[in-house]
């Protein structure tokens, strides 16, 4: 373990991570909404906002994969230091951390179960940018309709459609992060 993966967790972490534990909550109560983060300061390549969410969300029972630029030395040793999380393969992750590109084919992240849907892997997706245009969103949470830029909206249509099984997902980019989970109904425009 380098002496830098000691670094970059909350500073104040009573007040910090209740914050960031209530971004994360209402990023996916309300979904397409953007959410500002920080406290933590991961080693690159991983963003701001998805360290946050694996300081709220992450510990010793958590299971975490790390995938493409994101499973190099410094974030695991990161993530293994301020959370405690294992780092594991894909089929035991609870929460599977990278780029769209890196995270394929999501099918291979546990879906749930019919009698146990929350057994399921949460996707952090890194994004290049997050903003409110692209695909609408529509459902529980939302008034109307959202927007956000997604990856692949024809597979977040299929991961509605697997419902209650599929993925939840924060996507993250900077200190930024929204949250869809799989109840939304996705449309492209």
């Amino acid at each position: 373990m380098t002496p830098l993966a000691l670094q970059g967790g909350f500073a104040e972490a009573p007040m910090q991570s209740a914050r960031a534990f209530r971004a994360a909550l209402t990023a996916l109560a309300e979904p397409g909404s953007l959410h500002q983060v920080e406290g933590a300061e991961p080693p690159a390549p991983m963003s701001v906002a998805a360290g946050v969410l694996l300081l709220v969300l992450a510990d010793a029972t958590t299971p975490v994969h790390l995938a493409g630029a994101l499973d190099c030395a410094a974030c695991r040793d990161w993530v293994t230091f301020h959370c405690g999380a294992p780092l594991v393969s894909t089929e035991e992750a609870q929460f599977a951390v990278g780029t769209w590109q890196a995270l394929q084919p999501v099918g291979r992240f546990a879906q749930g179960l019919p009698d146990y849907p929350d057994r399921s892997c949460t996707l952090i997706i890194e994004m290049p940018e997050l903003s409110a245009k692209g695909a609408r969103l529509r459902g529980p949470g939302i008034k109307g309709e959202a927007r956000l830029s997604l990856p692949d909206v024809a597979a977040f249509q299929a991961n509605r459609g697997l419902y209650p099984l599929g993925f939840d997902a924060f996507l993250t980019a900077g200190s930024r992060l929204a949250g869809l989970p799989r109840s939304t109904h996705v449309e492209d425009v």
